[in-house]
């Protein structure tokens, strides 16, 4: 997908070698790349940074859109400068970016973004180091991508109702779940299923890359997940909790992705039975996201809870507690059904008293997957938040309205919410019902 997200710079690690990347006046530079990234020398007769190039051709750019250049590099000495361009690769050379950092002794990772100017199939990215004096730039991990709300969401190709209709296709049902839930973007959820998490998460961003979408992903695996109820399980104490949130977090790397942090763990943080309990909720809760914060384009949503179940005054102590500092970011209604209205109501006053009690600044985003219809029933009263009839399917994952950053699909529709409500039978958390689908499709 040309010009889209993936690693637009081609041999980035240099595993094979110096392919597809060239250099200027050998008399001036060489490369080598011996297996463990390259290795660029100048000589002295380079006295201009420009004097010694290196760099690959025939990128694509789209003008307006965002990009990332990410790279770790040291030198033999310090203070070393490495000028790092983008831009068109024929005259009038125009430059997309153009930043010098100067390098340490020690790798040092740099992550330089920038919008593009420039709609062209005759791009370059470059490297220039001349410093008039023999060194050598040792570089390694080069990154050009682009991921953004742009160029759209990621559609698992593996979630829960993709898998049935893959595995009924004759069923009367699979052309409706397929075309209305199947084909949209939404969350994929990872937990204490997964053996190996940190392959898994970076296998399934490295999918989303390779078509040029955005990953959704949903951390959950808290310690004591779910306070022992219908979702159950999640690590098996708090110590391995961080190993595991460290995991996942390293399987995104430095690539784009949105995060949603743990749903229901500060919503239900003070309902744990001992202040120890407790105090290791927030704790952990803070750790992931200083773990997701570190990684330069995560975008991390810590759990806020719903309309109707935590005031916002109360929630944003919890999320201050769960710190929301690091990320500046929270989500709501996640797996609940309160119609977007509401929801953006009361996301809005989450961030009122969050900037009430010195955290300003922060952005929300709403669960959409099954509010549909709102949250009412015929009463006028909110509905069971476990699998409740008359429920419909809502906006699929956009653009945000209202003040929300973005309305996404975060639990997926037909996923059970326990063997609860409309269930039928044998219909545990987190298992897909095709039964359940075509209600929330049909709305009854």
């Amino acid at each position: 997908m040309a010009g889209t997200y993936g690693d637009l710079a081609a041999n980035g690690s240099f595993t094979s070698g110096t392919t597809s990347w060239w250099s200027g006046d050998p008399a001036m530079i060489t490369l080598v790349a011996p297996g463990t990234g390259l290795e660029a020398s100048a000589t002295t007769d380079a006295a201009n940074l420009w004097d010694a190039p290196f760099g690959q051709d025939n990128i694509v750019l789209r003008q307006g859109v965002l990009y990332t250049l990410s790279f770790t590099a040291r030198a033999s000495q310090a203070s070393t400068s490495l000028r790092a361009q983008v831009g068109l690769g024929v005259d009038p050379w125009t430059a997309a970016i153009d930043k010098t950092v100067v390098l340490d002794t020690v790798d040092t990772h740099f992550v330089l973004q920038f919008t593009s100017s420039l709609a062209t199939t005759a791009g370059q990215l470059s490297f220039q180091m001349g410093q008039a004096t023999e060194v050598t730039v040792y570089l390694t991990e080069v990154r050009l991508t682009c991921s953004t709300v742009r160029e759209g969401f990621y559609v698992d190709p593996d979630s829960n109702a993709q898998k049935w209709v893959n595995n009924n296709p004759t069923d009367e049902r699979a052309p409706k779940i397929l075309k209305s839930i199947a084909s949209r973007p939404g969350a994929r959820w990872f937990g204490n299923w997964n053996t190996d998490i940190q392959a898994d998460v970076n296998a399934y961003v490295t999918a989303a890359a390779a078509v040029g979408k955005m990953p959704i992903l949903a951390a959950y695996n808290m310690y004591w997940r779910d306070n022992g109820g219908e979702s159950s399980g999640g690590a098996i104490d708090p110590a391995a909790y961080r190993t595991w949130i460290d995991a996942f977090a390293a399987g995104i790397g430095n690539r784009p992705a949105i995060v949603i942090v743990e749903p229901d763990s500060l919503a239900q943080a003070e309902y744990l039975p001992t202040e120890t309990a407790r105090a290791d909720r927030y704790a952990l809760v803070t750790y992931a996201a200083q773990a997701l914060a570190a990684r330069p384009l995560v975008r991390a949503y810590l759990d806020g809870a719903n309309a109707t179940w935590v005031q916002p005054a109360e929630m944003a102590a919890r999320l201050i507690k769960g710190g929301i500092a690091a990320v500046k970011t929270f989500a709501v209604g996640v797996a609940n059904f309160d119609a977007t209205d509401i929801s953006l109501g009361y996301g809005n006053q989450v961030v009122a008293a969050l900037a009430n009690q010195g955290v300003t600044g922060a952005k929300f985003v709403i669960d959409t997957a099954r509010n549909g219809n709102g949250a009412m029933d015929d009463n006028g009263q909110h509905v069971d938040y476990c699998n409740p009839a008359g429920r419909r399917l809502g906006v699929p994952s956009s653009i945000g309205v209202g003040g929300a950053e973005y309305l996404l699909w975060l639990k997926f529709p037909g996923d059970s919410d326990g063997q609860c409500g409309v269930a039928p039978a044998d219909t545990p958390a987190g298992t897909f019902s095709p039964y359940l689908a075509v209600r929330l499709i049909d709305g009854w």
